[in-house]
């Protein structure tokens, strides 16, 4: 794989017709051939150069972002907006979602493409519910970004100089190689806590407090992790119906995410897509086609996925054009990584009156990652969880100008932030579940991240 001469790049650049021209309109080259998606992010995830960065992956396509030429933080109370040094706040109460428009219409960028996360408190916030003054999510338009699938690659670039670096970056004959991994216990820890929670929990649930509530716990990483590496070597092990990689001021994540939180197309399509009810995989084809069998004869786990369509719905209706809104798939069994899931579709077309923020403010946190009814979830989460969730059970999106929004739910994933490493999964606990069943589903789905953990080279806090 190569990319080819200054001339290329030269010819791509736009002239300069105002001073905030280099942020305004960028430079570009393309170039087809054969590529290895992966291997062109992570070296340039591995190259340094930018302050922060984000990988993401859909549908056999990477996205690389760098650096940042305007930001937008939302907080409990006002979405804050910063760009070419000039900052704009617009309060909210209620919905973002509004604030997080009025700010994106005036950042003087053409054709923005949007990189980020919200958070699990966003949830919180918008129900009224008191939340910390942690941020709710952050989103930036990058500085360079990378685009590059297996036959095409498209780098974007604020000056010609930043062009010409990453291009050299990607051109570079040497691969990406997956470092040894360090896996972590994902049973090292005592379950009773966990199984007391859920039992508390399935006891408010037959109370008629609740329909179904997600728990998690945590498992901490004893080791400084190498983020990049561990991106490489748990991607290629994995099946997600999206990736990311996350090197943010304040945090760091690598995700392999079961499922979205929402989709917009550019014509206004929604599509949701719950995931609900889980067993173990193997890779054995006769193993695997029994397990599948079983988990769509499961009436503890039918049961959880169909609370989960009800409510996604329920969400559709609320947000879409009145009659447009189907079922497109219906239980059908997908495979990520070492368990197989339960996953439905539904699509809808988004009414005029609401945007692409309202769907994915409608929809955040996900339902998979909380519960029915949300309200009633956060309450038990609250009670049984050591604090706020952050990231996990969030969203990590991707947003266009043009109105596209992809918001991939925050699972499966290692996370640190304030020094602190660790990683988390939940079950969804209904009237029927039973404690020691629903932390074993737990440690089925860290398995999906623990055995693919790379410690950093010659960190102070290397394992053994």
């Amino acid at each position: 794989m190569t990319i080819d001469s200054a001339a290329a790049i030269t010819a791509a650049t736009p002239p300069a017709d105002a001073a905030a021209a280099t942020h305004r309109r960028r430079q570009w080259v393309r170039r087809e051939g054969e590529f290895d998606p992966l291997d062109v992010v992570v070296r340039l995830a591995e190259a340094g150069g930018f302050d922060e960065s984000v990988v993401y992956e859909r549908d056999g396509r990477w996205w690389f972002a760098g650096g940042a030429v305007a930001e937008v933080v939302v907080r409990a109370d006002a979405v804050v907006g910063t760009s070419e040094g000039r900052c704009t706040r617009v309060a909210w109460v209620g919905s973002p979602a509004r604030a997080i428009e009025a700010v994106l219409a005036g950042l003087p960028i053409e054709d923005w493409r949007l990189y980020g996360w919200v958070g699990f408190e966003l949830g919180r916030a918008v129900a009224g519910l008191p939340v910390g003054a942690d941020l709710l999510g952050r989103l930036t338009v990058p500085r360079v970004e990378v685009e590059v699938d297996e036959r095409a690659l498209t780098v974007w670039a604020c000056d010609v100089e930043e062009l010409r670096r990453v291009t050299r970056i990607v051109s570079a004959g040497d691969r990406a190689t997956a470092a040894p991994s360090w896996p972590v216990d994902v049973e090292d820890d005592d379950p009773a806590p966990f199984t007391a929670a859920v039992a508390a929990t399935v006891g408010r649930i037959r109370a008629g407090e609740a329909d179904k509530v997600v728990l998690s716990r945590r498992v901490a990483v004893p080791y400084a992790v190498d983020f990049p590496a561990t991106y490489l070597r748990g991607r290629r092990s994995n099946t997600p119906a999206r990736s990311f990689l996350l090197d943010l001021p304040g945090l760091r994540a690598v995700g392999f995410s079961p499922e979205t939180v929402v989709e917009v197309a550019g014509d206004r399509t929604v599509t949701v897509r719950p995931l609900a009810g889980t067993c173990p995989r193997d890779g054995d084809p006769a193993f695997d086609a029994r397990r599948r069998g079983a988990l769509l004869r499961d009436a503890k786990e039918v049961h959880e996925h169909e609370l989960s369509v009800h409510a996604a719905e329920a969400e559709l209706r609320a947000l879409c054009e009145p009659d447009s809104v189907g079922v497109d798939e219906f239980m059908v069994v997908r495979e990520r990584g070492n368990v197989h899931h339960i996953g439905s579709r539904l699509s809808g077309r988004l009414a005029r009156r609401h945007s692409p923020w309202d769907a994915l403010v409608a929809t955040t946190p996900g339902l998979a990652a909380t519960g029915v009814p949300r309200t009633a979830a956060y309450a038990e989460i609250a009670a049984h969880e050591p604090g706020p969730r952050g990231l996990y059970g969030g969203a990590v999106i991707r947003a266009t100008q043009s109105g596209e929004l992809d918001a991939t739910l925050a699972l499966r994933m290692i996370h640190t932030r304030d020094d602190t490493t660790w990683l988390q999964a939940g079950a969804g606990i209904v009237r029927d579940s039973r404690p020691p069943r629903e932390y074993r589903e737990t440690c089925h789905q860290l398995a999906t991240t623990a055995p693919h953990i790379v410690p950093l080279p010659n960190g102070s806090a290397m394992p053994g």
